[in-house]
């Protein structure tokens, strides 16, 4: 797939856990572990928006195209 999801690589950064994300976004943490895995096939703009400003990124520093 060519969207890389570098979610993991944020929380890193940032020392958090993807419990804590997931309970500050509100969403379950299966969904957050779907979307940290690549799975996920859609990602609404209020989930991006929410990562963002719970992480005080870009929406860049967490999906990042690839070619094949």
């Amino acid at each position: 797939m060519p969207i890389i999801v570098n979610l993991d690589v944020m929380l890193a950064k940032r020392k958090m856990k993807s419990k804590d994300l997931a309970e500050t976004i509100g969403i379950t943490t299966a969904n957050l572990s779907i979307l940290k895995s690549g799975k996920a096939r859609a990602i609404r703009f209020s989930t991006l928006e929410a990562i963002c400003k719970a992480l005080e990124c870009q929406p860049s520093d967490i999906l990042e195209y690839v070619k094949e």
